[in-house]
């Protein structure tokens, strides 16, 4: 579908649009007055001729821009594919460097992300969403809601980005002890939350809850797997926000099957494309992992909404636009994404 906003000259292709993008983008786009074209549709091969004409194509994580679209573009004209999200491993680096750039938002609110981590924490350990459905249907027994106290137990952080450090700020003020890893520590901020770096192996092994926060590579790409989940407590809890492949989902299953682990919420699921923020209610999931997933009782999934704020939605287009405009004026450009990274 295709919405025309305005009529100024730099034309820009925004693809996946959603309701809630067009009213973000339409407010903020009043102080920048580009020409955004509107499509429901996810950016792909078979729809890249809608980019003819356009100066940028806007993009979100579902969309795919590998070479066969970069070369689509660069033919169409399109200088610039700006992401309004921070992740682009839905982007060929390799194939566009020397024809676009590619620029990105590197952070949106670490707030909304790391306060709906805690709610995971706390709605599987007190088992809020079960409590929740059966008070609806007039039950209102406690057999099986038993929960922990918080206080005293161990949380292992995975990643110690500007997520996980207002995580580590907020839970801090439950009594917890915390264990984190990254490959670049930062020692200061250690000794100002009282946190431990240590290694993976005893993050698995001490860890009450575990919260992935580090970026999808090819080291992080399953870390969490047959062997991790192994050497990991009895009875632990999994917490994803971060990206879905850095979790063998068959993996998990197993964990929960053997009850190694006791719990698990994700608000990414490896596989999420063809899903993830669509309505298909009426329809069957043909993914037999994420329907086998959604099956588990003391598993939470949730559509890759932590980042899902009033304040998020602002800050992604107002920087997303801003970069456009960085790059229509020859400015240099704080957040473009380099092939090295």
């Amino acid at each position: 579908m295709f919405y025309n906003k305005t009529d100024m000259a730099y034309k820009i292709a925004f693809f996946g649009a959603k309701s809630y993008d067009i009213e973000s983008f339409d407010n903020v786009n009043e102080n920048f007055h580009f020409n955004i074209r509107y499509y429901k549709g996810h950016l792909n091969c078979n729809n890249v001729i809608l980019s003819q004409n356009a100066d940028a194509v806007c993009i979100f994580v579902n969309d795919t821009a590998d070479s066969t679209v970069i070369n689509a573009l660069a033919e169409n004209g399109v200088r610039l594919i700006a992401l309004r999200n921070a992740g682009f491993n839905n982007v060929d680096l390799e194939a566009a460097q020397g024809k676009i750039k590619v620029v990105r938002v590197p952070a949106y609110s670490p707030y909304a992300v790391a306060e709906y981590t805690l709610s995971l924490m706390l709605s599987l350990n007190r088992k809020i969403h079960r409590a929740y459905s059966r008070t609806r249907d007039g039950n209102f027994s406690l057999n099986g809601l038993m929960g922990y106290d918080m206080h005293g137990k161990t949380i292992g952080i995975i990643g110690t980005g500007k997520i996980a450090k207002i995580l580590i700020h907020i839970l801090n003020g439950f009594g917890v002890r915390i264990l984190a890893n990254d490959l670049y520590p930062d020692m200061e901020f250690a000794e100002e939350e009282a946190i431990t770096y240590t290694t993976l192996e005893e993050i698995y092994h001490e860890s009450d809850i575990i919260s992935l926060h580090c970026p999808l590579t090819e080291k992080t790409r399953y870390m969490i797997n047959e062997e991790s989940i192994g050497q990991m407590k009895d009875g632990v809890t999994i917490i994803n926000t971060g990206r879905g492949q850095l979790i063998r989902t068959n993996a998990l299953i197993e964990g929960l099957k053997e009850k190694k682990i006791a719990a698990a919420g994700l608000d990414v699921y490896e596989e999420e494309g063809d899903y993830f923020y669509e309505d298909i209610s009426d329809e069957i999931i043909n993914d037999d992992v994420l329907a086998r997933l959604l099956s588990f009782p003391n598993v939470i999934v949730t559509s890759h909404q932590a980042f899902f704020t009033k304040e998020a939605m602002h800050n992604i287009a107002e920087t997303t636009l801003q970069n456009i405009k960085d790059f229509m004026e020859g400015k240099p450009l704080v957040n473009e994404v380099l092939l090295k990274q």
